[in-house]
């Protein structure tokens, strides 16, 4: 996982991630979803994305009150409707 200071810690810098993961701008290949989940070992959230095996391709930690008020815009995604 990226390092502590890379932490997304307010709801438009996971509007960005997720946009960026969403447009292609990460470099990734072969997305097929993301997700917020917890670390088992120490109780940290982050937000994952994975392919189509569930394998994990990129993940950011967020913070606590990222991971409660961002739920909607993960599962919805943050593509804009027009």
């Amino acid at each position: 996982m990226t390092d502590s200071k890379d932490v997304i810690d307010n709801l438009q810098d996971l509007e960005q991630f997720i946009l960026s993961v969403e447009n292609g701008g990460l470099g990734l290949e072969g997305v097929a979803g993301i997700g917020m989940a917890t670390n088992n070992a120490d109780g940290r959230h982050f937000i994952a994305v994975f392919d189509a095996n569930h394998k994990l391709l990129l993940a950011r930690w967020v913070t606590d009150d990222v991971f409660e008020n961002g739920k909607d815009l993960v599962r919805n995604g943050a593509g804009r409707i027009n």
